[in-house]
């Protein structure tokens, strides 16, 4: 079975932190974990990149020659690559295979999870090649801070959980940078509304705090149940270094 994050969420999120904070821990734990960017408009990463849709497609390239701004050129790339998923997206894919984890660093438009058909067409494809995926929605914390802007998160996860049909985890990032407070508008509506979401569990967050390994650890383990990761595996009670020696009248040395 093959493992993927489609890590998704508004600009400035902090979506591609969190795939650089996962990848380091998943490093030092020996966990096999790629990252693919499918962002047009990135420009530098401090994680190794394993898959780049600029080799396909780059925003720059888009806005210059057809002429348009930054959100329909974004808009422009991304139907390019859902009509390439399976020529150039597909060849890409084909190193990797049973066990392999990826982490899918996706653009912050967030009408691309919400409107368009560019991901629902992306994660029906991987579902067909044999992904299980996981959506973690990233939402900086600091839309907590003031409830419509908490209500206006708490709906866009939840647009993006209908459009995409996938289990779903939803993230609050920069926790460390959270502020308590309220704006005074339209508070009742805010407070019915939320309440509504909580009554019917519509959309929960899972706080995280990448200076904290177990808020990492923790979160992963989350993801990880809701795509089966490691599942079929079996137990591991000691290390092949501890294994005895077949020949040997000694047992492991637990």
């Amino acid at each position: 079975m093959k493992f993927a994050q489609l890590v998704v969420g508004p600009a400035g999120s902090g979506k591609s932190t969190y795939c650089e904070n996962i990848k380091q821990h998943c490093d030092a734990i020996s966990r096999p974990v790629h990252v693919v960017n499918l962002d047009p408009a990135a420009e530098e990463f401090k994680y190794p990149v394993s898959i780049d849709v600029r080799d396909l497609v780059t925003l720059d390239d888009v806005m210059q020659e057809m002429q348009l701004g930054p959100n329909g050129g974004l808009l422009y790339c991304m139907e390019y690559l859902e009509e390439n998923l399976e020529e150039w997206l597909g060849a890409e894919l084909e190193a990797y295979g049973d066990d392999d984890y990826l982490l899918f660093d996706c653009p912050g438009q967030i009408e691309l999870y919400s409107h368009v058909s560019v991901f629902r067409t992306f994660v029906e494809y991987l579902k067909r090649e044999g992904w299980q995926i996981c959506v973690v929605y990233c939402l900086d914390s600091q839309f907590i801070a003031e409830m419509p802007k908490f209500v206006a998160g708490c709906l866009s996860a939840l647009s993006a959980m209908v459009q995409l049909e996938l289990p779903h985890v939803n993230v609050l990032t920069k926790v460390d940078l959270c502020k308590n407070k309220t704006g005074p508008h339209f508070r009742r509506l805010n407070d019915s509304v939320v309440q509504l979401l909580d009554d019917f569990s519509m959309v929960t967050f899972t706080p995280l705090d990448i200076s904290e390994e177990e808020s990492i650890e923790d979160l992963l383990l989350q993801i990880d149940m809701a795509i089966q990761y490691g599942e079929d595996q079996e137990v591991k009670t000691q290390e092949h270094g501890d294994m005895a020696d077949p020949d040997s009248d000694e047992g492991p040395d637990y």
